[in-house]
C-alpha cells in the first residue's frame, strides 16, 4: 500500500521505525520499512561513526535521523554552559536520594559512567548542540529529520528544506499539531499517551483523527500515527483513522538487534500493558517506561520532586546504568531497578524476533486486516 508518506520517503510500505540502535535501523530499512536513528545520545563525532556504519550496511535504502530540541528547557537560553556547570547544579538532596536508593539494592554508583556523559547529552538538547548533530547528519544520505518536545526552531526547518529533506515533528495534542502546521513542518507524528518515551495525555485512537481534522483546513500535511502500535492490524486501524502511516518504537526493543539488555528483554516478555508508568523520574519530562523499583521510589511521598530537563537525566542515567551493570553481574536485587522507555504495547510482546521478521509480520497482518475490512464493506 502506497500513501503520501511513501512518496515523500521513497518507500513502498508506510512503516516508520524509531530506534537508538544502528543495527535496527539498517535491518528495518533493508526489510522494506523506513528507520529513524535517535541521535541525541551521541556526540557529533560518535554520530558520524554510527551513520557511516549505517551507510555501509543499509544497502542504499532510505533512513532518517531524530533529534530533541525542547521548546521548554531549563538551560535553553543559557550561554557558556558546560558539562561541569550542569552537574554542579544538582541539589544535594537529589544526590543523596539516588545514592540511598541504589545502596538499598546493593548498587555502587562509584562504578557508574561519568556524570559528565549524561551532562553532555543535556548540552545536545540546546539548539546549538542539536544543530551540530544535524550538520553531521546532512553529510550522509538521510531522507528525514524529526524533532520532539515542541515546534522545531526555524534553523532546523531551514536546514531540512535547504537539503530537500522533509521535517517531521511529534505532537501529543491537537493544539500542538496546529502550531506545527503553522510553523511549516512537513510531516506530523500524532503520538498517543500509550507511547513509550515522552508522550502526552490523549490516546492514539482519539488523537489521530483529531489531529487529521484540525490541520486539514490549514495545510495538506500527512499524519503518522504513533503510540502503542505493535502489529500490522493496529497499523491498518490507524490508516482507517486517517493516518498516512505509522511511527513505531517499542516493538523494535523486542528484537535481536536492539540496544536493550537481555534482562530488559525478559522483563518485556513478562510485562503486561498495565506494567508501564508515565513519570518524570527519568528525564524531567513525562515519559512512559517500564515500572520498576526506580519509578516506584520517585513516586513515593518522601521522594524529592524530579528536576527539570536536563538535570533529572544527569542523575538518572548514571544510576540506571550502574543498576543495569550490577544486574548483569548477578545482583538479583539490582534487577528490580532496571527499566527503560517502553509503551503500553509491551503487553503484546511474547517473544524476541529479528527486525526483518517484525517488518514482514507487519506487512502480512496489515494486508490481511485491510482485506478483511474491504470484505466487510462489500457485504
Amino acid at each position: 500500500m502506497k500513501t503520501r508518506i511513501c512518496e515523500m520517503l521513497g518507500i513502498d510500505f508506510p512503516l516508520v521505525a524509531f530506534s537508538h540502535c544502528r543495527d535496527v535501523v539498517a535491518a528495518v530499512s533493508r526489510a522494506g520499512g523506513f528507520a529513524v536513528l535517535g541521535a541525541t545520545a551521541f556526540s557529533p563525532d560518535q554520530l558520524d561513526v554510527e551513520l557511516k556504519w549505517i551507510d555501509e550496511h543499509i544497502d542504499g535504502k532510505p533512513y532518517g535521523v531524530d533529534v530533541l530540541i525542547p521548546e521548554n528547557l531549563a538551560v535553553k537560553h543559557e550561554a557558556g554552559v558546560t558539562t561541569r556547570s550542569l552537574a554542579e547544579r544538582i541539589p544535594q538532596r537529589h544526590r543523596d536520594f539516588v545514592l540511598e536508593l541504589l545502596a538499598k539494592y546493593g548498587v555502587d554508583l562509584a562504578h557508574a559512567p561519568e556524570t559528565a556523559e549524561a551532562a553532555r547529552r543535556g548540552l545536545s538538547l540546546q539548539e546549538e548542540g542539536a544543530l551540530k548533530l544535524l550538520e553531521v547528519s546532512f553529510r550522509h544520505p538521510i531522507k528525514l529529520i524529526a524533532n520532539a518536545l515542541g515546534v522545531p526552531p526555524q534553523s532546523m526547518l531551514d536546514l531540512g528544506h535547504r537539503h530537500g529533506v522533509p521535517v517531521a515533528a511529534l505532537v501529543g495534542a491537537k493544539e500542538h499539531a496546529v502550531r506545527q502546521a503553522q510553523a511549516g513542518v512537513d510531516i506530523i507524528i500524532a503520538e498517543g499517551w500509550e507511547a513509550g518515551g515522552h508522550c502526552g495525555e490523549v490516546s492514539t485512537l482519539v488523537l489521530v483523527p483529531e489531529v487529521v481534522r484540525a490541520i486539514k483546513p490549514l495545510r495538506d500535511i500527512p499524519v503518522l500515527a504513533a503510540g502503542g502500535i505493535m502489529t500490522g492490524r493496529q497499523m491498518a486501524a490507524c490508516i482507517a483513522l486517517g493516518a498516512a502511516g505509522v511511527w513505531t518504537g517499542s516493538v523494535w526493543l523486542a528484537t535481536t538487534e536492539s540496544e536493550v539488555s537481555e534482562i530488559f528483554r525478559e522483563k518485556m516478555i513478562a510485562a503486561r500493558s498495565r506494567d508501564t508508568v508515565r513519570s518524570r523520574c527519568r528525564t524531567g519530562k513525562y515519559s512512559r517506561q517500564l515500572r520498576s523499583a526506580w519509578t516506584d521510589a520517585w513516586e513515593a511521598p518522601d521522594s524529592p520532586e524530579p528536576l527539570p530537563m536536563p538535570f533529572q537525566t544527569i542523575i538518572s542515567e548514571p544510576a540506571l546504568r550502574a543498576a543495569q551493570r550490577a544486574a548483569q553481574n548477578g545482583n538479583s536485587q539490582a534487577r528490580e531497578l532496571v527499566t527503560y522507555f517502553v509503551g503500553q504495547g509491551v503487553g503484546l510482546v511474547d517473544s524476541i524476533k529479528s527486525s526483518r521478521v517484525v517488518v514482514q509480520e507487519f506487512m502480512q497482518e496489515f494486508a490481511e486486516s485491510w482485506d478483511e475490512m474491504q470484505s466487510l464493506m462489500e457485504k
